[in-house]
């Protein structure tokens, strides 16, 4: 019998594709010589650049940075930031200031930080040099000079060494979004720079877009990875790629115009995917990892889409099949769902335990969120995050239904059973089970159900076995006060003063003071409702006026 370590080493690794093991290989093994030979010439453009979407300024002095909700002077922690996650050093390289809110006013500091990182950072050292922070600085850079910036002294000799360095480091081994984003940044430096070595930048990363593009994005517009902040970068990666082939249109061969024809036609799914998993607030709810301010915010991207002719119908109610997702929305009230697998069988790194959880907003505020992702680091806390408990849904005997691990890994995972959504006398229903318990006795089937009428919301939880301590979470937003009356009902106070009553079946229901992370670095106190279940049933009900 296989232990449990080599049992979730079976589960975790079984999945994956042939070159996401060979390709780690080669890439532990390869080590190419940085090619410092004349850069290519700069090419001619032929359309407009359109403004593209802005980030939070992050550059706050003259060498002084700010991510990740923590500051940091570049002359005492250097470029290697020794001392700071590993996610905070690439967001150190990634350059997102030389494309933020008024970016202009800072083009003097930019300028000497660009020279200081030339001088600096040798070609091939981490962790500047590491494929993904490269293919995003590399973009980064190229927007930042389209968009008008005067640039420094070998700016474009680095952009070509940072080109050839990326084009023998991708991450095939990893695939996903890191792959689409080293050949993103192909495709701009291939573009930005003109001749046969360009051109072939330029074919590669269109050659490896094709075919990420038809398997990255689903039939109803999200993004294969099931996580809302990722799919707003990947929204933001194709409304950057139609801006740059336009820019440059004729450059582009027979192939790649048509590849710009089927990103022109996908972004506006992608548009109203991104609305249909927003709160009415415009921002992103939180299912896998998923946080503000990693991607544009939702009024960012919807603004950059319109600047480039990109316009999607309004969403009202949705069932995203695709994707697994359900947005129910009746008079004041909005229900968030989430029925969808965790993500790729072969890439589930950014999913969490989740599913079958779901937020909530009422008169146009959040009311019941998921815990969010403040880390990346290995640890307590991330596997916290990432877990089960940590999201307004189902658990059994304590246990994830996925089993995430490490920062990145997923060994079992739930499959969903029977998603739906359905309209019956005016309440909006939506519906699925799934099976993330079966390992345990009885082999137990979580069912849930949203029935959302003009006035109340309830969610019916059914475990199929009673063998098991069962408990429904539902975790408030910070702003949300609660009151008890009793054991089975109380009160719920919005930040605006509105008011809803909560009433429920089952066990008697405990309050739990927790932690919401809306941005990574931050953490701030709300409260969990929470309900076991009795026999195996528990039903939450909220009513308003």
């Amino acid at each position: 019998m296989l232990t449990t370590k080599a049992l979730r080493y079976w589960e975790t690794l079984r999945w994956l594709r042939p070159e996401q093991f060979y390709g780690r290989v080669w890439f532990r093994l390869y080590r190419p010589k940085p090619d410092t030979t004349q850069q290519p010439p700069i090419r001619s453009r032929s359309g407009s650049w359109q403004p593209p979407a802005k980030r939070r300024q992050s550059l706050i002095k003259a060498s002084g940075f700010r991510f990740l909700n923590q500051e940091a002077e570049l002359s005492e922690i250097g470029w290697t930031a020794s001392g700071m996650s590993r996610l905070w050093q690439y967001n150190l390289h990634y350059f997102d200031d030389l494309n933020a809110e008024d970016s202009t006013v800072r083009h003097p500091w930019q300028a000497d930080i660009i020279a200081d990182w030339i001088a600096r950072n040798s070609p091939g050292e981490s962790p500047g040099w590491e494929p993904y922070p490269t293919s995003l600085r590399i973009v980064n850079w190229i927007k930042w000079a389209l968009s008008g910036a005067e640039i420094p002294p070998r700016f474009e000799a680095s952009l070509a060494v940072q080109a050839r360095w990326l084009s023998r480091r991708l991450e095939m081994h990893l695939l996903g979004n890191h792959l689409f984003a080293n050949a993103k940044a192909l495709v701009f430096a291939g573009l930005w720079f003109a001749g046969d070595e360009a051109d072939l930048w330029r074919r590669t990363g269109f050659k490896i877009l094709s075919r990420e593009t038809s398997e990255q994005f689903l039939k109803d517009g999200g993004h294969f990875e099931r996580s809302t902040m990722y799919h707003a970068l990947a929204l933001e990666d194709v409304l950057d790629l139609i801006n740059i082939s336009r820019t440059f249109k004729h450059t582009l061969e027979p192939g790649q115009q048509a590849l710009l024809s089927k990103w022109e036609a996908i972004a506006p799914q992608m548009v109203q995917f991104l609305e249909a998993v927003s709160h009415p607030d415009g921002e992103i709810a939180f299912f896998n990892d998923a946080a503000f301010d990693v991607a544009p915010s939702g009024d960012e991207l919807r603004s950059y889409a319109s600047r480039l002719g990109v316009t999607a119908y309004p969403v009202s109610d949705t069932w995203l099949g695709d994707s697994g997702y359900a947005r129910l929305k009746n008079g004041d009230a909005v229900v968030l769902c989430d029925v969808a697998p965790i993500g790729p069988d072969y890439l589930p790194g950014h999913a969490h335990a989740d599913t079958l959880s779901f937020e909530f907003s009422l008169f146009g505020t959040r009311l019941f969120v998921n815990s969010g992702t403040s880390v990346y680091e290995p640890g307590a806390e991330r596997l916290r995050q990432r877990g089960t408990s940590a999201h307004n849904t189902v658990t059994i005997d304590g246990r994830n239904s996925s089993d995430v691990w490490s920062s990145f890994r997923v060994g079992s995972r739930a499959r969903v059973i029977g998603g739906a959504v359905s309209v019956n006398g005016g309440i909006l229903m939506a519906e699925g089970a799934h099976n993330g318990y079966r390992s345990l006795p009885g082999r137990p089937v979580h069912y849930r159900r949203w029935e959302l009428a003009p006035q109340s919301l309830r969610v019916s939880d059914r475990v199929s076995s009673d063998r098991h301590d069962a408990e429904a979470r539902f975790y408030l937003h910070p702003d949300v006060a609660v009151k008890s009356h009793g054991d089975s009902e109380g009160e719920l106070k919005l930040a605006n003063g509105r008011k809803a009553i909560w009433r429920t079946e089952g066990g008697a229901v405990r309050t739990e003071p927790t932690t919401w992370h809306p941005e990574f670095g931050l953490s701030e106190p709300n409260t969990c409702l929470v309900l076991p279940l009795e026999n195996g049933r528990c039903e939450l009900e909220l009513s308003w006026n």
